[in-house]
């Protein structure tokens, strides 16, 4: 519900600050007072359009704070949450707008920045503001639909998962529909390619493989004269080796006579032992490194052949068992593919059956809910003196979807005979607002927002009128906070809470003012309604029964 009210510098409120409570709160005052200003100001919190006529004469800006209470899980929460703002649990929404004199505006919600749009949004969520040319909910055809499916308490989740699965058969028939079709036309290329690859097998990690063995084989070229040479010097019979274990042998009859040649042995020893290690080591390197023609031109071939294939299909050669196997699946695709379309199809044609069905036993029970809401309608009109307009909810089919297939719209016939149509185009401007005023209490269980606004609801009408008016919207504000804008006595006489709008001067200067009445307030203000400026004591009188009888 809407608690507090913050107004500084607009049009003639300087400095404002109103707390409200739940319940019907009504505010009047007389003509001119200024209680559009307040309404002006409450819908620039809420997100209207910032006018810089707005702005009190002599003042920089205009700023208008609203304070809202909700409960957890309420819409306006996740509205909130798409603009990344987070109120504090158990907190208040607080939405607020500044217009400055030269025309630039700002708007923020529990303290952070947000766009207007976004702030109309959340605004639309909280508040229903419903006057002589400002009734955008209810004659909004696009919410109608929720609001029926609301008031007969219509569950669409079974036909949601039915078109859900719907969707889903469909995108799926025509993914392999398109895959069949591609394939069909690629067909010759399809063999083709398959044919080549899999002649060729390529594996994954092969082209590394056969580079590194092309190296080697390469490299095995260019050290094979070398390596040959080496033998005879090192390994030959006339090689170093040999003659080092030669000389070991005489050192070895003499190594006693002298120390000296006791260490040149040895030191042979470690000579020749290094000498077979560097042996072995050429034989290793002699093996791995054995240049074979036939294996290089081998190597060769394939590599090659592997990387052309990369290359023409555009993809890196570990790439290509991937693409084999793409491809051998696509050209099956061509042979498979009539069975496959044909088992989507029939999943398609069963899909369709639990839509339907799913989606008339939710249109079944909207024409209930319809018919419902119809007669409770009917029974609100002739006590507001529209008893020879008539109110239905038109449904038709529509366009399918998750929601089913139906398009719900409240329409309207104001005279016997006449054609129905949208309220917004049928009903006069007091009209409209009795009516808007009959589908809320009809409807009031399904509100979302917690606060409904009626700027003088009552325009034109007085007596048994007006105090059906009244009586219907005190039903009203037991489901919602209910704000009244109103001349009416019978009313005020109504309201849990009632407020004064007083315009004052000084002379020089003009302000409008609010004052939360009492009891013996609120009588005299609904007596002043009753007799005028000169308040009688018959007033005071009928004043007292209006209140009684409220």
């Amino acid at each position: 519900m809407l608690s507090r009210l913050s107004i500084r510098d607009v049009v003639l409120v300087e400095r404002l600050d109103l707390n409200f409570d739940a319940g019907l709160c009504v505010l009047t005052g007389e003509t001119g007072a200024g209680k559009s200003i307040l309404l002006d100001a409450l819908g620039l919190a809420l997100g209207a359009r910032a006018d810089s006529r707005l702005v009190r004469a002599g003042a920089d800006q205009a700023q208008a704070m609203a304070e809202i209470e909700v409960p957890a899980g309420h819409a306006a929460l996740a509205l909130l949450d798409e603009q990344g703002i987070e109120p504090e649990p158990g907190e208040p929404i607080l939405l607020a707008r500044t217009v400055k004199a030269d025309g630039g505006s700002r708007a923020r919600a529990c303290g952070a920045s947000i766009a207007a749009g976004a702030l109309r949004d959340v605004g639309a969520a909280l508040v229903e503001i419903h006057g002589q040319h400002d009734e955008r909910g209810l004659l909004d055809a696009k919410g109608h639909r929720a609001m029926i499916d609301a008031f007969g308490k219509i569950e669409t989740r079974t036909v949601a998962a039915a078109w859900d699965a719907l969707s889903q058969a469909k995108a799926r028939h025509a993914e392999v529909k398109g895959e069949v079709e591609a394939a069909e036309a690629d067909r010759d290329f399809l063999d083709h390619a398959v044919a080549e690859l899999d002649e060729l097998n390529p594996q994954a990690g092969e082209e590394e493989e056969l580079a590194t063995m092309r190296q080697r084989q390469k490299d095995a070229a260019k050290v094979e004269e070398d390596l040959e040479e080496l033998d005879p010097l090192l390994s030959g019979a006339e090689g170093a080796l040999a003659q080092m274990r030669q000389a070991a042998r005489r050192l070895q009859r003499v190594s006693e006579l002298h120390p000296a040649l006791a260490e040149a042995l040895a030191a042979t020893d470690r000579a020749i032992i290094e000498a077979d290690s560097a042996e072995e080591s050429i034989i290793e390197a002699r093996r791995e490194l054995m240049h074979s023609p036939a294996d290089l031109d081998a190597a060769e071939e394939r590599l090659f052949a592997i990387r052309g294939l990369a290359r023409k299909h555009r993809v890196e050669a570990d790439a290509l068992p991937q693409l084999l196997a793409d491809m051998q699946q696509k050209r099956d695709a061509i042979a498979t593919g009539a069975e496959r379309l044909a088992a989507l199809e029939k999943t398609i044609k069963d899909a369709e059956a639990a839509y339907d069905a799913a989606a008339l036993k939710v249109s079944e029970a909207r024409r209930a809910a319809g018919e419902k809401l119809d007669a409770r309608v009917a029974d609100e009109l002739k006590p507001l003196k529209l008893d020879a307009a008539q109110f239905r909810t038109d449904i038709r089919e529509g366009e399918s979807g998750p929601q089913g297939r139906d398009s719900v719209e409240f329409t309207i016939s104001t005279n016997p005979g006449s054609p129905f149509g949208p309220l917004s185009k049928i009903a006069s401007g007091g009209e409209l607002s009795r009516f808007i005023l009959a589908l809320k209490v009809a409807l009031a269980e399904v509100g979302s927002a917690g606060a409904i606004i009626f700027d003088e609801i009552d325009r034109g009408v007085g007596g048994a009128v007006a105090s059906a008016i009244g009586e219907r919207l005190a039903r009203l504000a037991t489901e919602a906070q209910v704000l009244v804008v109103t001349h009416s006595p019978q009313v005020a006489a109504r309201a849990a809470h009632h407020y004064r709008i007083e315009k004052s001067s000084d002379g020089t200067v003009t302000r409008t003012s609010v004052a939360k009445l009492d009891e013996a307030e609120r009588r005299e203000e609904i007596a002043r309604m009753l007799s005028g400026s000169a308040i009688t004591d018959e007033a005071r009188a009928q004043a007292e029964k209006l209140m009684e009888a409220a």
